[in-house]
């Protein structure tokens, strides 16, 4: 497992359906080692924090595998790393071997995975499709956020390890499957209620669903 780029990008304007619209989901690959702080890689923002960024939401993270899988559904776009706004492209580090709550040490910093992403309406900004954020729901490849456990240091090419985990075992992917409504397993349900990494908005959703 390791980290195949580095991405960054500060918000900027484009128009999108008529509308003037900021967003930093253009990211670029960085060669150089970069510094993560609590809330962000070096040379990254967000725009809208009320939906991106926070401590649960500092880093995105995007498995490299899934490229190919977007390759095949979009061959007239040329994808590059970053294309999904996320921060670190990995390799070998899916949404079903990671674990809401897992500790990993990603270069000298440490990280706690928290939560899927959401899909979001700029990823059709991003793309230039309309339909592009329906696409990105039904793939159910949606990457995961990180939160900073520890400032450091991470580069291309550094190691991903799995250094914790939470006893209560919850894959990212049982979380999205969860959300999207194709798991039904009370006893999954419980068990994602009980992993204290994910943030109180999705517990309460999951709540929700629980009582219904």
């Amino acid at each position: 497992m390791k980290v195949l780029s580095v991405n960054v990008g500060h918000p900027q304007e484009y128009e999108w359906l008529g509308q003037r619209v900021t967003t930093a989901i253009f990211k670029s690959p960085v060669e150089d080692p970069v510094v993560v702080s609590t809330l962000n890689l070096e040379g990254d923002r967000q725009a809208d924090l009320s939906v991106h960024g926070g401590l649960n939401k500092a880093v995105y993270a995007y498995p490299h595998e899934h490229y190919v899988y977007w390759e095949a559904q979009l061959p007239d776009y040329r994808l590059t790393p970053g294309n999904f706004g996320e921060n670190l492209t990995l390799e070998g580090v899916s949404e079903d071997a990671v674990h809401i709550g897992d500790h990993l040490q990603i270069g000298t910093a440490l990280f706690t995975v928290t939560q899927p992403r959401s899909p979001c309406y700029k990823l059709g900004v991003r793309f230039g499709r309309e339909d592009m954020t329906k696409r990105f729901y039904a793939s159910r490849r949606f990457g995961f956020y990180l939160r900073v456990r520890r400032e450091g240091i991470v580069q291309a090419g550094a190691e991903v390890a799995v250094v914790g985990r939470d006893a209560n075992a919850v894959s990212v992917a049982d979380v999205i499957s969860l959300f999207t409504g194709d798991s039904r397993d009370r006893d999954l349900l419980n068990r994602a209620l009980k992993v204290s990494a994910l943030p109180e908005g999705w517990r309460n959703g999951l709540r929700k669903r629980l009582e219904r």
